[in-house]
């Protein structure tokens, strides 16, 4: 069995920050699903009061079941776009 991922906010900064350095961005549900961040935001906003450049960019996705309105998350690196 795999062990759980740490919960506390900072861990899930540092995978959330790692994710975007390995792949620049991220939408809300893979934050959740992949990183196992439950709110994706607070995250986000923590990063960029630490001085990182993190654009949100709204877009929709269908579940299936309902349309939901989320959040990717695109990392600008730190010299441009």
């Amino acid at each position: 069995m795999t062990e759980p991922l740490p919960t506390s906010a900072k861990a899930q900064r540092e995978r959330l920050f790692a994710y975007l350095l390995a792949h620049h961005q991220i939408n809300t549900a893979d934050c959740r699903s992949k990183l196992d961040i439950l709110h994706p935001p607070a995250r986000v906003l923590e990063l960029r009061r630490q001085g990182h450049r993190i654009y949100t960019h709204w877009e929709t996705i269908d579940t299936g079941k309902a349309k939901h309105r989320i959040g990717r998350y695109v990392l600008f690196s730190e010299g441009g776009e």
